[in-house]
């Protein structure tokens, strides 16, 4: 197939726009020549790569999420299957690489560093040092995943070390994970096989605060500047863009399916420049800098390259026009030409459904401080990170109920894997006035969590996710609403147009009926249970304090 593209090219080496006819064959770039100047042509860029995300918290199959990502420009992603990889093990990662196959999209996945992401919870597969270092020689597998257990990494653990060097051997980078992690502390992370290695984990995804990413600059680290659905860290980072331009890269981390409508890496690149920041710092973070660091196999609008390009309306709000992956047309007067596939079910789900009293708490049995307050997970809205508070608790009849008055409501945890004893606490800053809510989205070991005012409540709504086989759940009496996600309790089975109209139901209903205060109510409860992001939250085993990385007892 041969053919030819016209528009105002913008050529991020030479740091120059001009008019420019793109020849095509087959998969790649021939020729690129200059032509008269046409301000009525569109602008033609690199495709934009998200360079980290789970594609599972789109609660879409890959083939599925490629079809809407196309259409905001989105040319591939550089993906950490460790969601699927905590509930269904090698077997999960396969699911994913293969799934993505059957489109013309740029899937590049890493070999998931923690399954399970700690010691303190119950997940449903366990991928060993031994597998990591299969997974890494497969050219699928880009790089090390995300090393979350950073305990782990500080105390030179030797299966932390041995996949580390597993990623060294086959010259495939790290990423980072480390949360707030500062000072010589960080550096020994960075460093983590001694300062005469150079950079060993060389990106974090995971800073808050510019002062904590400028100081992983410094040590020699890449920042990738996350804006996802429960995370949104870019106004806090973005500036350092001016300086680093060569060190910065755009992710999502976790996008749900609302907010994948609305858009992808091309916002945040509207944002950039909104701010006045340099087009082509803006663009070398969104398009060149993910293909650099991961060595991916996508194209940078240079002869001899893939075809991997877009054409937008403006360099202002990167609204897409057409987009091209291995010279193949893929989104066409912003229309996703990427037709639905099959999809194949894989899942892990072994309990039966359970009874309220299952969910009570006892006054004598929960931890309290010496003032006989119980300690609180206080949710912030736009983190993943959580304060630990303490409040005198309500109790009916020698029992601990939720609080609407003060806002501290039931968390629950209920082990999906085998039948085990239910881990129980309180949280604050939900705002639900009725009802409940439940996921067995749930990071990273995604057993099942609810929230809610009632007990009756709380186990009707999980119930839902039990026979469902996985789902996400809203209750408000005998009003009950369920997204079923068949696929490994994570994804669904449906289009993401139909996925998209349903969650869009059921955030709705959390925030009207329930009276959820939250943005993103379901994506903020799915990491309720991640262990390793600080600083108070709750496992399947009970409370977890991430600062200590210990058990509140």
């Amino acid at each position: 197939m041969q053919f030819v593209v016209k528009g105002n090219l913008v050529d991020i080496w030479q740091k120059q726009i001009y008019t420019a006819e793109i020849q095509v064959h087959k998969a790649i770039i021939t020729g690129i020549n200059k032509i008269a100047y046409d301000a009525s042509l569109p602008y033609i860029l690199p495709g934009f790569i998200d360079s980290h995300v789970h594609i599972e918290s789109s609660l879409l199959v890959p083939s599925e999420f490629a079809r809407i990502a196309v259409t905001h420009g989105t040319v591939a992603t550089v993906s950490d299957p460790h969601e699927i990889a905590n509930v269904c093990g090698i077997d999960g990662v396969n699911y994913m690489i293969e799934d993505g196959k059957k489109v013309p999209f740029k899937f590049f996945f890493g070999a998931p560093s923690c399954v399970p992401a700690t010691d303190f919870e119950t997940a449903g597969a366990t991928i060993s040092t031994e597998e990591i270092s299969t997974l890494l020689q497969r050219n699928e597998i880009k790089y090390l995943s995300e090393m979350m257990n950073f305990p782990g990494v500080l105390n030179k653990e030797e299966e932390v070390v041995n996949k580390i060097k597993a990623a060294i051997a086959n010259n495939k980078p790290i990423d980072g994970h480390a949360p707030g992690l500062m000072g010589n502390t960080a550096k020994q992370y960075i460093y983590c096989m001694g300062n005469d290695g150079g950079v060993i984990i060389s990106t974090d995804h995971e800073c808050f605060t510019k002062e904590e990413a400028l100081q992983k600059l410094q040590l020699g680290m890449k920042i990738l500047i996350r804006e996802g659905s429960a995370a949104k860290n870019f106004d806090a980072l973005i500036d350092l863009l001016n300086e680093y331009p060569d060190k910065i890269m755009f992710c999502s981390d976790d996008k749900h399916p609302d907010s994948l409508l609305l858009g992808h890496i091309n916002q945040l690149c509207a944002r950039a420049v909104a701010k006045g920041i340099d087009i082509f710092k803006v663009l070398q973070a969104a398009c060149i800098n993910p293909i650099i660091h991961y060595s991916l196999e996508v194209g940078m609008l240079r002869v001899g390259d893939c075809a991997d390009f877009i054409t937008t309306n403006s360099l202002k709000n990167f609204e897409v026009i057409d987009s091209y992956i291995d010279g193949k047309q893929v989104v066409k007067n912003g229309k996703s030409l990427i037709a639905t596939q099959s999809k194949t079910l894989i899942n892990h789900f072994n309990i039966e459904t359970i009874i309220p009293e299952d969910l009570v708490v006892s006054l004598n049995d929960f931890p309290k401080n010496e003032l006989g307050e119980i300690p609180v997970i206080q949710a912030i809205d736009g983190q993943l990170i959580t304060n630990k508070t303490y409040e005198v608790p309500f109790t009916q009849k020698n029992c601990i109920v939720s609080n609407i008055v003060k806002d501290v409501l039931k968390i629950v945890v209920v082990n999906r894997y085998k039948k085990s004893s239910i881990a129980k606490a309180f949280i604050q800053n939900f705002g639900l006035k009725n009802g409940a809510i439940a996921s067995s989205v749930a990071h990273d070991s995604h057993n099942i969590v609810a929230i809610g005012v009632s007990d009756e409540a709380i186990c009707t709504a999980i119930n839902l996710i039990i026979n469902s086989q996985g789902g996400l759940s809203a209750v408000m009496g005998d009003e009950t609403k369920i997204l079923p996600l068949p696929i490994a309790g994570l994804m669904s089975n449906d289009t993401y147009e139909a996925v998209s109209e349903n969650y869009i139901s059921i955030d709705s209903f959390a925030k009207e009926k329930l009276g959820c205060k939250l943005a993103a109510p379901f994506m903020s409860l799915s990491f309720m249970c991640l262990l390793v992001i600080p600083s108070i939250k709750l496992s399947d085993k009970g409370l977890f304090d991430g600062t200590s990385f210990s058990f509140i007892k």
